[in-house]
């Protein structure tokens, strides 16, 4: 069973329509297959671009609780320190935020496929592939 760790993109772009990653996104997160997990840090990014960007707080409570359910099927991994550590030398190499950084740092500690929809800084550089690409693997 493979499991794929979602990062926050992923989550955002399942609950907004008008993203160009939305029916894939929102497909992964409805399959039954693969497993799914997240970081912790996802409910802060997912509750920051809610409120911040979007301006609908509402939302915050529906992506919560999908991140919720990931803890239930695949877990919600840790942001820990060895991890963070990781992740900021990660950084560094990729000239990438530590946040994305943490992601990739993640999975490939865990051996799992990273799914992003950030093409700029992680699909790019090999770090992870876009939900349309994970579901037709």
């Amino acid at each position: 069973m493979t499991t794929l760790l979602l990062d926050a993109s992923v989550l955002l772009a399942a609950f907004d329509p008008e993203d160009e990653h939305h029916e894939p996104s929102r497909a992964l997160l409805e399959e039954d297959e693969p497993t799914l997990a997240t970081l912790d840090l996802a409910r802060y990014e997912v509750a920051n671009v809610a409120v911040r960007a979007w301006r609908a707080p509402n939302s915050v409570l529906p992506l919560l609780s999908a991140i919720d359910r990931l803890a239930e099927d695949g877990g919600v991994i840790a942001a820990t320190t060895p991890l963070l550590a990781q992740a900021a030398e990660l950084a560094e190499r990729h000239e990438i935020s530590v946040y994305d950084a943490t992601y990739a740092a993640a999975a490939s500690d865990l051996g799992r496929r990273l799914i992003s929809c950030d093409k700029r800084d992680l699909v790019s550089r090999g770090l992870a592939v876009l939900p349309a690409d994970a579901l037709s693997e």
